[in-house]
């Protein structure tokens, strides 16, 4: 039964499980779309999964705020960033009824998630940042993403590195998870094709106490960049080793899942030779979602949010769409209210969409982070990448852009 509970409160809280945010009509005996919020607010991904989670129950507040006579009853779970906590957590949502969920953010726990409770229980996910390229071989139809996959991201670094840096040897340090490998393999793949020549890849565990070893043999050979995969609470004693003890001026790349306003500040050093990429939020309702983000939570927001703020609605307009709230039902309607061609709404006019929605319309959402259109996959058709650096202790700073379709 649903309850009638304080928003703000339920929305800033990042228990584990047992926590269900409302909007729109509450008190209701049965709502009329379930979202479930499958996001790391602690573990290694902590640090960027609590943002992630804000802005997958944003669309929440903001029909709430908006008056909306449907009711939306978003339940957040935190992953810890370990597949067998993620699946537990997904277990949860599954038993309490929800038909959606928004997430995972590790590759390897949404991997996980989906191999033992979407498919075999036809619960539809959205991940808004789990980019391994393992993912578009999976089930399109039951697990989808609002984040692209690291093939592209891979081909945006290598095409940096060598044809904009000058780059022409590189070796890797990845994190041992789905990510982490994804990511080194389609890197080296993408470098070469390039025309440069990879040295040596180092797989690392996430959370030592020390990286010195493995950072002294992945630049060895001197190679003209290190790239650099994995998440903030690894990354800080990564780069804390590697400007303590082994720091030869090596330019260092990284991807998405370091980028962090606080790493220079944890790191105590400007990281000022840390070149990155991440997708960019650059789709139309961008401007609306960060308002609505910064007004909410008092922060503006980072990476993969607009993502998870697009996937949460998407799930919010497929099920309202549907015929009944079941994950087979809502799976028919996800490209329905995504792809074209039918009337575009947004961010802007989220009130309008669900009343659409709702009454079964031909609607196209153009979101925050991208246009937001699935292939048969489950993967999106184009997207924009951010260039960033660190170039002082308040953060990063994005440099350039890069469309890739």
């Amino acid at each position: 039964m649903a309850r009638s509970v304080n928003r703000r409160n339920v929305l800033k809280g990042m228990g584990a499980a047992g926590i269900v945010g409302l909007a729109g009509c509450l008190g209701g005996e049965d709502p009329d779309a379930r979202v479930g919020v499958l996001q790391p607010a602690t573990g290694d991904l902590g640090d960027l999964g609590e943002p992630i989670q804000d802005a997958g129950a944003l669309p929440g507040v903001q029909l709430e705020d908006l008056g909306v006579e449907y009711e939306i009853d978003i339940r957040r779970e935190d992953t810890e960033t370990e597949p067998e906590v993620g699946i537990t957590r997904a277990e949860a949502l599954v038993d309490a009824g929800y038909p959606s969920i928004t997430g995972a953010a590790s590759s390897g726990v949404t991997i996980a998630v989906a191999d033992d409770v979407l498919y075999d229980e036809e619960v539809v996910a959205i991940s808004p940042a789990s980019t391994s390229p393992a993912i578009t071989e999976m089930d399109g139809d039951y697990l989808l993403r609002t984040c692209p996959s690291d093939a592209w991201q891979s081909e945006v670094l290598a095409d940096i590195a060598y044809n904009g840096e000058g780059i022409e040897t590189a070796s890797t340090l990845y994190l041992n998870n789905d990510y982490g490998e994804g990511v080194n393999d389609a890197f080296e793949e993408a470098f070469e094709a390039e025309g440069g020549e990879m040295y040596e890849q180092v797989a690392f565990e996430a959370e030592q106490t020390s990286y010195s070893s493995e950072l002294n043999d992945a630049l060895d050979e001197e190679p003209d960049t290190l790239l650099i995969v994995g998440y903030p609470d690894s990354g800080e004693q990564i780069f804390r080793d590697f400007y303590d003890d082994v720091d030869d001026g090596t330019t260092i790349m990284v991807t998405d899942g370091l980028q962090d306003n606080s790493l220079p500040g944890d790191v105590d050093n400007p990281l000022e030779n840390v070149i990155g990429t991440a997708p960019l939020a650059a789709g139309p309702g961008a401007d609306t979602f960060a308002e609505l983000f910064e007004d909410e939570y008092g922060s503006s927001p980072g990476v993969f949010t607009a993502q998870a703020y697009d996937a949460t609605v998407v799930h919010i307009l497929a099920q309202l769409r549907a015929e009944e709230l079941t994950g087979q039902a809502v799976s028919e309607e996800i490209r329905e209210v995504a792809n074209p061609d039918g009337e575009v709404v947004g961010p802007e006019n989220l009130d309008e969409a669900v009343e659409m929605a709702a009454n079964g319309e031909e609607i196209q959402y153009e979101g925050a982070s991208s246009a937001v259109v699935f292939d048969e996959n489950g993967d999106l058709d184009a997207v924009d990448y951010a260039v960033f650096e660190f170039g002082d202790m308040d953060g990063y700073e994005i440099v350039d852009e890069y469309e890739f379709e």
